[in-house]
């Protein structure tokens, strides 16, 4: 399958190119970023080094997709999903965890329409 032309780095004055946004070196910098200026110090405070630790071992124990698994499909999982969110009085119990794939975890997301930070998308040409 063809894969898409490799981009320049996102960052100003790299010239390397790269499969995602940034180069390897700058997607680290971009983290670090996000960590200390753009993310909730509400959430932040949720999903420190102790999640870290919960989420590895989860992720141990559950390697794929619950998701695609029921549908019959072998995916690895990639995300654990809470199932009641921590903001609405979730924990992180293996109950209230489930190991994804990137696309069910995005899936699940969008149809409970957090997504977008609680707003909903506006619908287009009056769907």
């Amino acid at each position: 399958m063809p894969r898409k032309p490799k981009r320049p780095c996102s960052h100003p004055g790299c010239p390397r190119l790269t499969d995602g946004r940034f180069c390897e070196e700058h997607e680290k910098l971009e983290a670090k970023r996000y960590e200390k200026y753009d993310r909730n110090p509400e959430t932040k405070q949720r999903y420190g080094r102790a999640w870290k630790r919960i989420r590895d071992r989860f992720m141990h124990a559950h390697p794929l997709c619950e998701k695609c698994l029921e549908e019959g499909r072998l995916t690895e999982a990639e995300q654990v999903h809470h199932i009641k969110p921590l903001a609405e009085g979730g924990d992180h119990s293996d109950g209230n965890l489930m190991s994804l794939c990137s696309s069910c975890h995005a899936k699940i997301h969008a149809k409970r329409g957090d997504r977008w930070h609680g707003k909903s998308r506006p619908q287009r040409g009056g769907f």
